[in-house]
């Protein structure tokens, strides 16, 4: 019987290390089912008019206004969608645990200089995500364009997110008039850039 409890108390530090590891992957992932259930009951589940084209992951939305936010950018400036009407906007949710993510970022930080000298502005928001971890990220892909991270959830909830990456194309009016679900090719990019800067 001692034998069992000097083994017991031996194994208690590691036992209790794996339980605070498992505590530490579980409330993020509960976090993240909470604010897309949010989501999801605030729009009612996938709203009337809204479809899904299964070939590139677009998602057909009624041209409305871009609810505005403030996000605080990595540089430490504070960011208003809205300061950047004028501009055609891509709205990129992202996070740094996010492995298309990660896969699609160097090639949107490698178009971002051409699209931003013809008037297109890129703002990143990290959802669900460690500001540090964050931080990391953008600067290992090279990004160039603004970052924040969506500390709260609200950014996500307001914005009914499904998924990430998710993207938004935004007019120089402030009205969303694409969007994508999932990693975004060149080709899109110049596909939808094109027809929104030739409006």
């Amino acid at each position: 019987m001692a034998e069992q409890d000097n083994i017991t108390q031996e194994e208690r530090p590691a036992n209790h290390r794996k339980l605070i590891a498992m505590v530490a992957v579980a409330i993020p992932l509960i976090a993240l089912f909470a604010i897309l259930g949010v989501a999801l009951g605030r729009s009612g589940g996938v709203p009337a008019g809204i479809a899904i084209n299964s070939a590139f992951g677009e998602v057909d939305v009624d041209p409305d206004m871009a609810r505005d936010f403030v996000v605080t950018t990595f540089g430490g400036q504070q960011l208003r969608l809205s300061d950047l009407r004028g501009q055609v906007v891509m709205l990129d949710f992202w996070g740094s645990w996010c492995a298309p993510c990660r896969q699609e970022a160097p090639a949107l930080a490698a178009a971002y200089p051409g699209y931003k000298a013809q008037g297109v502005e890129f703002l990143g928001v990290a959802i669900w995500d460690v500001e540090s971890e964050a931080k990391r990220f953008a600067l290992e892909s090279g990004a160039g364009y603004p970052m924040g991270v969506d500390t709260k959830g609200n950014i996500a909830i307001d914005y009914g997110l499904t998924g990430i990456p998710e993207k938004y194309f935004i007019d120089v009016d402030g009205r969303i008039v694409r969007k994508f679900v999932g990693p975004v090719s060149d080709e899109i990019l110049e596909s939808v850039f094109s027809e929104i800067l030739t409006n």
